[in-house]
């Protein structure tokens, strides 16, 4: 009885061990029918078939290795980068104005901890291999319903508890900074320098006809710095910090990020950032801590 041959050279390995599993699970008779190239092919679209599920994934991986790469030697000047995530409160306390004509009372309680959506958008200039300037659209802003368990006197009204009412709290930040990079190596590079904010905050309260508001605008300076460690081939761990404290007030903004750099143009990047601080001044008390899980993603040019 003639037999169904394997042979090597006209088949590629694949096809040899999709030849060995027909051997192998096919009855004989089915084997010398179908022992051809066609039957190899439609084994290999069931299989495929069978595998479908793992196609978005590999199309994502295929998308983000599709992005332009260039030589180690590309000198990037500019950086594009957006991150988003949720945030949330867990401490935002307020008193307006800070006296015995105001209620001091909790925004945590009030509205609650969270979670809204997060947006930030930095841009980065990088004069040479030193210095470098930088901008920051920032805007972050909720609304919630709650209700006062006792009276509250805020920014000239009065407002009562047991009934519903509109919570807003808005910190927008816009700023623009500059960095020196103080240490420079293949692996670990450190930067420090100082960063002009403009604060653009405002809380509002609305129950029924009763509505007030107490709105800021105003400039706060920070110090900065920056730090990149390279662990792995192509990761990063990225340590991200502003902040200025003294006086009546504090303002800190931290980010610890791992970054995955996909090619010199493009990173991807996921971590956790805090941000925390306030002023206890005559007109205004208001002290907040709030937390982000942050994921971002980077385009050098």
């Amino acid at each position: 009885m003639n037999s169904c041959k394997i042979t090597k050279s006209p088949l590629n390995p694949t096809d040899e061990k999709l030849l060995h599993v027909m051997a192998k699970y096919t009855p004989l008779s089915v084997r010398l029918s179908r022992c051809n190239t066609a039957t190899i092919y439609k084994m290999r679209y069931k299989m495929l078939r069978k595998n479908m599920m793992f196609y978005p994934f590999i199309l994502l991986v295929l998308f983000c290795l599709a992005a332009p790469s260039v030589s180690a030697q590309h000198d990037t000047r500019f950086e594009i980068s957006l991150e988003a995530g949720p945030v949330w409160q867990s401490r935002n306390s307020v008193q307006i104005p800070n006296s015995e004509d105001g209620t001091r009372f909790s925004l945590t309680e009030l509205a609650g901890n969270g979670y809204w959506p997060s947006v930030r958008l930095y841009l980065t200039w990088n004069i040479n291999d030193r210095n470098s300037l930088y901008g920051l659209l920032a805007p972050l802003s909720y609304t919630e319903t709650g209700a006062f368990t006792s009276p509250v006197n805020f920014a000239g009204e009065t407002y009562e508890p047991g009934s519903s009412l509109n919570a807003t709290y808005k910190f927008n930040s816009w700023r623009l900074g500059y960095r020196y990079r103080l240490f420079a190596h293949e692996r670990f590079n450190f930067s420090v320098g100082f960063t002009a904010k403009l604060r653009d905050a405002k809380i509002e309260l609305t129950q029924e006809n009763t509505t007030s508001k107490d709105t800021d605008l105003g400039f706060v300076p920070l110090l900065s710095i920056r730090s990149d460690f390279q662990f792995a081939s192509k990761w990063h761990l990225l340590l991200d910090a502003e902040g200025l404290a003294g006086g009546p007030g504090r303002a800190f903004d931290v980010a610890l990020k791992v970054n995955y750099a996909i090619n010199d143009y493009w990173g991807i990047s996921a971590g956790y950032r805090t941000l925390e601080g306030g002023a206890d001044v005559e007109s205004v008390y208001n002290f907040a801590w709030l937390h982000y899980s942050v994921f971002s993603a980077t385009y050098r040019f």
